[in-house]
């Protein structure tokens, strides 16, 4: 089968790199999470618990960030709450709209998930160089930031 051109021939593409790291990155995340106390989320719950915030966003806010649609989002938080993770409450700047807040246990898990990310960065930093690691991170950074000033 012949390469696309243009695309190097030394490496796969970048979305094939963003894709499978984004799968190795939840796998790693996940996989202590029973043993946390965490057994009932769900790989697809990291969805909403990576875009909710301390403290809350809109659904629509949600689905807009974890780029699923409002009823998959609306069907993640309604499984969320159901769990005891999030909570959805009168949004302060519009009484007729709704946040999504983070219960306490969902606080908890959002600290316990903060830990195990500092955990992976460590550990992946230790695999390929800490100095290094950073590096990829602060370009990846830079580069989401040119492609979109709006999300800073």
């Amino acid at each position: 089968m012949e390469r696309s051109r243009g695309l190097p021939s030394d490496r796969p593409a970048v979305g094939q790199l963003l894709v499978r790291l984004l799968h190795e990155f939840r796998r790693e995340l996940s996989e202590p999470m029973a043993e946390r106390g965490y057994g009932d989320i769900r790989p697809p719950h990291l969805q909403i618990f990576g875009n909710i915030g301390w403290d809350g966003r809109r659904l629509t806010e949600i689905a807009a960030r974890a780029e699923l649609s409002l009823s998959a989002t609306s069907e993640l938080i309604n499984d969320l709450e159901d769990l005891g993770y999030v909570a959805r409450v009168p949004d302060a700047r519009d009484r007729r709209a709704k946040l999504v807040v983070p219960t306490a246990r969902g606080r908890q898990a959002l600290q316990d998930a903060a830990v195990r990310v500092a955990e992976i960065e460590r550990h992946w930093g230790g695999i390929v160089g800490h100095d290094r690691f950073d590096d990829a991170c602060y370009l990846l950074s830079a580069l989401l930031d040119e492609l979109s000033p709006e999300e800073r």
